[in-house]
């Protein structure tokens, strides 16, 4: 299990380790200016034989310390070094001091606001070989000031008027990125190479996160490697129960409820979807004058007429049904079936319910349908659909929180998860899954991860589904849901480019075949 940690969360593991007396400030920063030049000579060998000259950005915190580190191994190593420091350097936190003092006895620190010799008039035309971005890293809680846009902006500039890209590697986060959130506090620069410390952060993995850190390596400071209380995990390599016994109602059976003729393709992915992942049975349950649409199109799935939501309560008296998935193309006139999936029990206990779609437009409608969303119930909103059901919450995530960490997609949607009572799945290429009692994964389409092609209509419909066939077969609202999602992608890497939603389910089984199930 890999944790993603805030900034608050990092700090507290170092002062931990501190007040231990385990390491001291000194040590973790010399740790980590080392273990930054190693990640990109390792990153770009080239340097190795190539480079010649580093500029370096200094920040007025422990970040900046890291950068001091960073520009005497460079030195060390035969580097021409020009170093740039944000702020005072008599008022640099003791371990960040240091270092800038064992550098000044290498090297001059330059001012980066400086408006004669700043970085754009200081550089030659041949430039650096490298740049290191230790501005803020973590400790960003702010807007950037517009020196350090500017200092970055003259960097672009300088790029685009030379044509020359020296790599741009980031220590920690990527300066005007807040590191719990990823959303951008004025950044201008993106990375080639983030390198971070200890755990990687939920900005690297959230929201603009992944687009500015460019490749993210997580570097070994010597810090306990403890569980964080509270901390958020990425999703990966799930355990799928194999079918070694029992028959197929002992897999679960989910009901997918579906809208009238022309409007049964989202339900039959949805469908498909379950079947795939492992649901014993899958019945789509749809009106009467679009059974034969239906039937002509499914053949493992059975189709059921169901004309109301008096039809679905005597189908839902069959106690072998355990999951029920509403919403794909089920339309917006149908508020009392999905009522009617809430108050059914089966073996007195509330039934597993996956809403999606439509069966979202109309709980966003109507708060009296609303209230019935019940522990068992998982919600897959993407975000337009997150923002109709909890506007207020999503409403945070644009604003600013004056000298605070931005308020995230994780935040919103733990907090959506507890208003709720259910577990939720805000979709996107940062997929973020969270239950009412704080618990939450995310699962990041980035990086080594990244599959574009899943922007395609119906693949939400496909991932409803691969929700309910694991429901159906016994996973908890939580596991289940962060299962699909890791799955849904892993489909989707498998496929490659071209994927239509279609294409998802039936890529399962290869996904499934390489995890040993």
């Amino acid at each position: 299990m890999i944790e993603l940690l805030t900034a608050a969360q990092m700090r507290a593991i170092e002062g931990d380790a501190i007040r231990s007396g385990a390491v001291t400030g000194l040590d973790l920063m010399e740790r980590a200016g080392r273990g930054t030049v190693d990640a990109i000579f390792d990153a770009f060998p080239n340097l190795l034989v190539g480079g010649t000259r580093a500029v370096v950005l200094c920040g007025p915190g422990n970040n900046g310390g890291d950068g001091f580190v960073v520009a005497r191994i460079l030195k060390d190593r035969g580097w021409d070094v020009t170093v740039y420091l944000y702020g005072d350097a008599d008022r640099l936190p003791p371990d960040a001091k240091a270092n800038c003092t064992r550098w000044q006895a290498m090297g001059e620190v330059h001012r980066l606001d400086d408006p004669e010799h700043g970085i754009y008039g200081g550089w030659a035309d041949e430039g650096p070989d490298l740049i290191v971005d230790a501005i803020f890293g973590t400790g960003l809680t702010r807007d950037l000031d517009w020196a350090v846009e500017q200092a970055l902006s003259d960097i672009d500039e300088w790029k685009a008027r030379h044509r020359k890209y020296p790599p741009f590697v980031a220590v920690d986060m990527p300066s005007g990125l807040c590191s719990d959130s990823g959303r951008e506090r004025g950044v201008r620069s993106v990375a080639n190479l983030t390198v971070t410390f200890h755990r990687p952060k939920l900005g690297q993995y959230l929201a603009e996160g992944p687009r500015f850190c460019g490749r993210v390596v997580v570097v070994d400071i010597g810090l306990p490697d403890t569980a964080v209380a509270g901390a958020v995990t990425v999703a990966r390599a799930p355990y799928v129960p194999s079918k070694h016994e029992g028959h197929k109602y002992d897999h679960g059976h989910v009901l997918v409820l579906a809208g009238g003729p022309g409007h049964g393709g989202a339900a039959r992915l949805a469908a498909r979807g379950a079947l795939r992942i492992g649901a014993g049975v899958v019945t789509l349950g749809c009106p009467p004058e679009a059974v034969a649409e239906n039937a002509a199109r499914l053949d493992a799935v059975m189709v059921r007429p169901v004309a109301g939501a008096s039809a679905l309560e005597r189908i839902l008296a069959d106690d072998r049904i355990t999951t029920v998935c509403a919403g794909p193309g089920l339309g917006l006139d149908r508020a009392d079936s999905v009522a009617e999936a809430l108050r059914a029990k089966t073996h007195g206990r509330s039934r597993k319910v996956v809403l999606d779609a439509d069966a979202l437009t109309l709980l966003a409608d109507d708060t009296t349908l609303f209230a019935q969303v019940h522990a068992n119930c998982v919600l897959t909103p993407h975000w337009g659909e997150f923002k109709r059901l909890f506007p207020d919450i999503a409403a945070r995530c644009t604003q600013s929180e004056g000298r605070r960490p931005l308020f995230s997609k994780v935040d919103a949607a733990r907090a959506a998860a507890e208003r709720a009572g259910c577990t939720v799945l805000v979709k996107g290429a940062d997929t973020v899954i969270a239950a009412p009692d704080g618990r939450c994964a995310v699962n990041s389409a980035a990086y080594d991860k990244a599959a574009r092609w899943l922007a395609t209509a119906g693949s939400g419909d496909v991932l409803a589904g691969f929700v309910a066939g694991l429901l159906a077969r016994g996973s908890d609202p939580l596991n289940a849901a962060v299962v699909a999602a890791w799955l849904h992608v892993e489909c989707a890497l498998a496929f490659g480019p071209g994927l239509i939603a279609e294409d998802l389910p039936e890529a399962l089984p290869g996904v499934f075949r390489a995890l040993g199930v």
